[in-house]
């Protein structure tokens, strides 16, 4: 009884699920099998079924998409405490990404054909996987906006400031990495980095990037970054 337990604690600060009553959250997680898989493993490729909803409990997966010249592209990075797979899981469409670790992962998974039972018999977790994709229609829609209208360096605070949120301030990103989470050139967000290193607000390493002073980071932008929902399905 030990993982629904531990994958209803998550569920509960979940921005969606974290709205249910305790009640129905304790539910959901008793749907839940667990899954552990090694550093560099294939958890779902694109096109694979949209059959499952997966919450980390320990380790990070990496969101990807592949280029034409066979390299991986990172979309998102997602840690512990992170649920996604909310789309795919709905709709039953193929994944729209490849999902690897990226360290040794431990998983808890809910799949389709449980949820979707709850849901016909629990008509207010329908309600509550409405409003969710509400949300992440509007998150989209921010990233758009950011993407056509604010300079690349806002862009790249904001993405810096989110990703110290949830992983702390030493990132496990790469330069390329963070070029394509803010839609620029890797040559592009590397001039910014290198001008952020010589002011003393970061500290650069290989596949890494340590934030040492979130303020004065922050203070670019004059808008405080605001905690997104975006997870890949």
């Amino acid at each position: 009884m030990t993982a629904p337990r531990d994958l209803a604690r998550l569920l509960a600060v979940n921005p969606f699920f974290g709205r249910l009553e305790p009640e129905t959250v304790a539910v959901i997680a008793a749907l839940c099998v667990t899954r552990s898989l090694e550093a560099g493993r294939t958890l779902f490729l694109k096109g694979d079924p949209g059959d499952a909803l997966y919450a980390i409990r320990r380790g990070q997966i990496r969101i990807a998409t592949a280029t034409d010249d066979g390299r991986r592209r990172t979309l998102n990075i997602l840690g512990p405490g992170d649920v996604f797979g909310e789309v795919a899981l709905l709709d039953g469409q193929p994944r729209t990404a490849n999902a690897f670790t990226s360290e040794p992962t431990d998983l808890f998974v809910v799949m389709r054909r449980d949820l979707l039972a709850l849901v016909a018999r629990e008509p207010t977790i329908a309600v509550q996987l409405i409003e969710l994709l509400c949300a992440r229609i509007r998150w989209m829609s921010e990233r758009t906006e950011e993407a056509s209208f604010l300079p690349l360096e806002r862009r790249l605070v904001r993405r810096l400031l989110g990703l110290c949120d949830d992983y702390g301030a030493e990132i496990a990103v790469s330069q390329e990495e963070l070029a394509v989470f803010v839609g620029a050139t890797r040559e592009s967000v590397n001039r910014n980095l290198q001008v952020w290193k010589r002011a003393g607000l970061i500290a650069l390493g290989r596949g890494r990037i340590h934030v040492l002073d979130t303020a004065r980071l922050a203070a670019l932008d004059p808008r405080e970054p605001e905690p997104g929902v975006g997870r890949e399905s």
